[in-house]
């Protein structure tokens, strides 16, 4: 009898692991600069894949994604973090559209226990950790392509122009600043930077400014910026080398058409997909590892060659 209580008593506690395992449930949001740019969209893959890999595990996640419907927004973007901690988001994966603009919203919820991890862009606050692109490294990259490529065409002076986002936005600020770097010491003129707020009508329309300005080259920081500068010197028939960031369809039918030499490819599948891991860790009581609270994921020259070689 006793044998048989100790051995319905073992497989209770057994059912009732299990149970608590089936039962782990955590809501995470991703809040990104807007809903449009591909580099969101693979951003989104990447967490909806790691949400898929948790739940085989019987870690169940509310996984929502949300962003300004109208483009980059401060205001809009704070409104988002607030409706996902009004919606009991326990961990936010945060893409900051400015360094300092959510400061005040971000310590708030996490005076409130809410988890933030930033993917691509940072805020200026700390939080559990950073996934992004060594962004002032891959500027500089950037600008060594194009560096290279006008000297291979007998071009060893001239101006650049540089399509940014914004004056806020810290990602594409240390993406602008790698790229200038390049040029140093060269006697290449880099122009003041506009900014079109990663809108492709808007970016074209700088980028044409600058070919009627009779640029040698033009540097897009993001999305947006690059398939206006893109498009620009397309339809400008222009001998302009353009170079930029990010990979959608557009951008990279204009680099296989030569309208782009090259884009940066960042990695927001892996930025998603590892956010969603760390976000649980987090959840579940673990440590991230002092190694790896500043994640680099990588990135990847995408050229004419490249797409050829795939």
């Amino acid at each position: 009898m006793k044998k048989t209580l100790a051995l319905v008593l073992c497989v209770m506690m057994i059912l009732g692991l299990a149970s608590a395992v089936a039962a782990e449930e955590f809501n995470i949001y991703l809040i990104t600069m807007d809903l449009m740019d591909q580099h969101w969209v693979n951003g989104d893959a990447g967490c909806k894949a790691a949400v898929e890999e948790l739940g085989k595990e019987g870690i169940k996640v509310n996984y929502t994604w949300d962003a300004p419907t109208q483009g980059k927004d401060d205001a809009a973007q704070i409104e988002s973090i607030n409706n996902a901690y009004a919606n009991n988001a326990q961990a936010i994966l945060l893409a900051s559209n400015g360094p300092d603009t959510q400061v005040a919203t971000i310590q708030q919820y996490q005076n409130d226990g809410v988890k933030f991890i930033y993917v691509d862009s940072p805020a200026n606050t700390p939080a559990e950790q950073i996934l992004a692109t060594d962004n002032k490294e891959a500027g500089r990259i950037a600008g060594v392509e194009m560096l290279n490529k006008l000297k291979e065409n007998g071009i060893e002076e001239g101006k650049i122009g540089i399509v940014n986002v914004n004056s806020s936005t810290t990602s594409t600020q240390l993406r602008e600043e790698g790229f200038r770097s390049a040029f140093e010491g060269s006697k290449f003129e880099i122009l003041e930077t506009q900014y079109g707020e990663g809108q492709v009508t808007a970016s074209q329309s700088i980028a044409e400014n600058y070919i009627t300005e009779g640029v040698v080259g033009i540097f897009g920081c993001n999305e947006g910026s690059t398939t206006g500068t893109g498009n620009a010197i397309k339809e400008a028939g222009s001998a302009v080398i353009g170079v930029g960031f990010d990979q959608s369809d557009a951008i990279l039918q204009l680099v296989k058409e030569g309208a782009l030499l090259a884009t940066m490819a960042q990695n927001p599948y892996v930025m998603g997909y590892e956010g969603i891991m760390s976000a649980v860790k987090v959840l579940k009581g673990e440590e991230i590892p002092e190694d790896q609270k500043l994640f680099d994921t990588g990135v990847t020259v995408v050229n004419k060659a490249f797409l050829e070689a795939e």
